[in-house]
């Protein structure tokens, strides 16, 4: 009997051990805006009072939560402020989300902002007030040690000007240094700036992450599809703004790439009449990021499998306009 009793009790404390060996191995991340995976865990029951010790195992498990910014506007373009949960219809891999875990509006996020400005031969005529009118938006948006923010040019190649910073004049200092010429690779721009910058922003806290393109959309030169570029934003969570430079009145090519681009992030793409009108777009852009709701749920039948899971947004008041990006990544196992 006591040989007996021996053995259980070294088969216990293997299992124990084996267990919490496993268990010190699941992994944990958080991505802003994406499936977060927290862990929750539990004891084991006292089984004896005599026993040494008892064997403490703890047990991960995956909570999967989505987290959403959203623009509310009505018939006239106006932002709407005042709106509830009520209010929205949300579905997640056109499912109902099996819990909403918080609806708040979000007009005070730290900014996080990518300036891409083409510096191709197209833009030559235009280039100089480009840059002014960037700088001024830095100027006017970016509050010290609150937001940041990098400055790439572009052509057939991508230019760091000035990596994240909140100083302001040397981001200005960043965008005077770009120099025009040569071809265009705005998917290659868009994708490196999200998968080097936006993907490995890694912050304790909520920030609102966001690229403002000045180009007039004409892609030339990349290697990148426009497909990878938008699922590389979608990745790394970043709302893509873009601000035409042709003024030819007429509708482009490029105008149409550019609002692809935004749509699918939740975005929005101008199309200025005149070069000083980009300055009332950039006025806009600031408006826009301090004026948004933020959505938090549970997703019904969800998988760490890695697909793509679309997201739908939409209003249950008439005339409620909704713009949300279209949908995300799950994380994968």
């Amino acid at each position: 009997m006591k040989y007996t009793n021996w053995i259980l009790r070294i088969s216990a404390l293997f299992l124990a051990t084996l267990l919490g060996t496993g268990a010190a191995r699941a992994q944990s991340a958080y991505v802003s805006g994406a499936p977060s995976l927290t862990a929750a865990s539990a004891t084991t029951s006292e089984d004896d009072a005599d026993e040494p010790q008892n064997a403490i195992v703890t047990l991960h498990a995956r909570v999967n939560e989505v987290n959403v910014l959203f623009i509310a506007t009505d018939k006239h373009g106006k932002f709407v402020r005042d709106l509830t949960q009520s209010d929205f219809n949300i579905l997640d891999d056109h499912k109902p989300p099996q819990a909403i875990l918080n609806f708040r509006r979000e007009t005070d996020l730290p900014l996080h902002i990518g300036l891409l400005v083409d510096v191709s031969g197209s833009v030559d005529s235009r280039f100089d007030f480009e840059q002014e009118a960037a700088t001024s938006f830095m100027q006017h948006t970016l509050r010290a040690s609150f937001d940041k923010a990098f400055v790439m040019g572009f052509n057939s190649h991508q230019q760091m000007a000035q990596d994240f910073t909140d100083n302001v004049s040397l981001l200005q200092a960043g965008v005077h240094k770009l120099h025009d010429g040569g071809g265009t690779a705005l998917y290659d721009a868009v994708y490196r700036a999200c998968k080097e910058k936006f993907l490995k922003d890694r912050s304790d806290h909520p920030v609102r992450k966001a690229i403002i393109i000045v180009s007039d959309g004409e892609d030339n030169q990349s290697e990148i599809s426009k497909a990878q570029a938008i699922e590389m934003a979608q990745r790394a969570e970043v709302i893509i703004y873009a601000i035409s430079t042709d003024d030819s009145g007429l509708v482009m090519r490029g105008d149409k790439v550019l609002q692809q681009l935004a749509e699918a992030t939740g975005g929005r793409a101008f199309f200025p009449f005149k070069m000083k009108d980009i300055t009332h777009s950039y006025a806009a852009i600031e408006d826009e990021l301090r004026s948004q709701y933020v959505v938090s749920y549970k997703p019904a039948d969800f998988d760490a499998d890695g697909r793509y899971r679309s997201i739908e947004i939409s209003s249950m008041k008439k005339d409620l306009q909704v713009r949300a990006r279209k949908g995300y990544f799950a994380p994968q196992q």
